[in-house]
């Protein structure tokens, strides 16, 4: 493949080349008649100018002058008049008033292309010996090679440790928390991986409803009723920015492009590039995962749990009796959906 592109490549710049140069000459051709046919108009109206100075001399000369300075004046008028005639005269004998077309004649060799040539190249196939050695495996026993995705019989949630609450903080209450690339989590308040207290990264004037990752350092975080979202850096503890928002801001997800911000009553979403806003209504979605370029969400209203694409187009949903007010929801690498009920 890269073998054709490139020979095809090769036939387009060397045929743009040709078309250019032929491009180029056109111009300058057209340009050399352009000035031939100037020079030619700008001689034509000095001798109109000189004709019509002579007439007016000629005029002059009926009223004011006596014979002598009528002959001498009618000489010098002749003259002219000679010369006028003698250059008109000229003009056709010289080619001047010839027309001149354009003409492209496109090359004979270009246009066979079309007739002569039939095939791009041809393909063969060659075969050689191979190097590869095979190790067979038990006499009498199948080989399978297959991807292991594992079943939900496999996944089992094992406790592995608590956060550790410094002791002015045991009336805190966390309301999301989101897990760093390096491992470290959080809610605006930063822990290590061993779930020790780290350090407050940043207190808001309103409350903080969701969290999520989005690259980097950078985590944003949602300020429900606020109707705005923020995007926090969690070494530097400062806001980077502030978007507003139509909407409650609860659900939250990015995938380090977009932002989506999730309500009941609508979805927007955020190009992080030029912040460009996008809206989606009647979602109904309590708070939203990303995956593979679709929108998990979750409906408490409704119990079910349902996904769209990027642009809102409904795929499928989900319901079950066990599913009873359905609040935050992630999913992992496998795509397998967790709840939080």
């Amino acid at each position: 493949m890269e073998e054709i592109l490139s020979m095809r490549k090769s036939i387009d710049d060397y045929l743009n080349r040709l078309e250019k140069k032929l491009y180029d000459e056109l111009e300058s051709k057209h340009l050399n008649m352009k000035s031939q046919m100037k020079t030619l108009r700008k001689q034509i109206k000095q001798q109109a100018v000189q004709i019509n100075q002579r007439q007016d001399e000629f005029s002059k000369m009926k009223h004011y002058a006596n014979d002598l300075q009528m002959y001498v004046g009618l000489r010098k008028i002749e003259k002219s008049a000679s010369e006028a005639r003698e250059y008109i005269d000229v003009l056709p004998t010289r080619g001047h008033l010839n027309e001149q077309n354009i003409e492209v004649d496109i090359s004979s060799t270009i246009k066979s292309i079309l007739q002569d040539v039939q095939l791009f190249g041809k393909i063969h196939i060659s075969t050689r010996a191979s190097t590869l050695q095979l190790k067979a495996g038990r006499r009498d026993q199948a080989q399978y090679l297959v991807s292991s995705y594992p079943g939900m019989q496999q996944i089992k949630s094992s406790f592995i440790r608590t956060l550790t609450i410094p002791a002015n903080m045991i009336s805190l209450q966390v309301c999301a928390c989101v897990i760093l690339p390096d491992r470290k989590f959080g809610i605006l308040l930063l822990f290590s991986n061993e779930g020790i207290f780290m350090k407050k990264v940043m207190t808001f004037e309103r409350n903080p409803w969701n969290v999520c990752f989005v690259k980097n350092n950078t985590v944003a975080v949602t300020l429900g009723l606020a109707d705005r979202t923020i995007l926090v850096d969690v070494e530097k503890n400062r806001i980077i920015k502030t978007i507003e928002i139509c909407h409650l801001c609860n659900g939250v997800a990015s995938d380090g492009k977009n932002l989506v911000i999730c309500s009941k009553e609508m979805t927007t979403i955020v190009n992080l590039d030029d912040m460009f806003h996008r809206t989606l209504e009647r979602t109904g979605a309590a708070s939203i995962a990303l995956f593979e370029g679709n929108m998990y969400s979750t409906n408490e209203e409704e119990d079910k749990v349902f996904v769209k694409t990027s642009t809102g187009k409904y795929l499928w949903s989900y319901q079950h009796p066990q599913i009873d007010h359905p609040q935050g929801l992630t999913l992992d690498k496998n795509g397998f959906i967790y709840i939080a009920l």
